[in-house]
């Protein structure tokens, strides 16, 4: 059994959700050593998150974000307001979407669907550079 444990940054992102999947593969060269696993993949934030979802058509990542909007809207009266108007929604949708994916491995390859990707939903309308932890469990080739 092979474990290994890598942090990365994923580049700054504008608000929205953006297809990050080969920027994440990109920074595991140890992922094609393994023959079947799991890959775990967590952000280190609480106003961004990750999601799978479609990665053929561009227009799902702009109904993400209009969904999300609607959801959890801006204009709501919250309380936790000292780091700008746009830091409670992006807790709150941080916390529905989820900071956390397991994603099954096959054969050096992370065993995604056809049309699925990683994606980071940026929740900030100035957020940074995002921390993400990549745990890879598995048996080697």
């Amino acid at each position: 059994m092979l474990e290994m444990n890598r942090a990365s940054n994923i580049s700054r992102k504008k608000k929205g959700c953006h297809l990050v999947h080969k920027e994440i593969v990109g920074q595991l060269p140890e992922l094609k050593n393994f023959k079947i696993g799991m890959a775990n993949v967590f952000l280190q934030h609480t106003s961004a998150s990750l999601m799978i979802n479609e990665n053929y058509d561009s227009d799902v990542q702009k109904d993400m974000e209009m969904g999300l909007n609607k959801i959890v809207p801006e204009t709501f009266p919250y309380i936790h307001t000292a780091e700008g108007p746009d830091d409670m929604p992006g807790h709150l949708k941080s916390g529905i979407v989820g900071v956390s994916l397991n994603i099954p491995i096959t054969n050096g390859k992370l065993n995604l669907g056809t049309w699925q990707g990683i994606y980071l939903c940026e929740h900030r309308n100035s957020g940074g550079s995002r921390r993400v932890v990549v745990t890879l469990q598995g048996q080697t080739k």
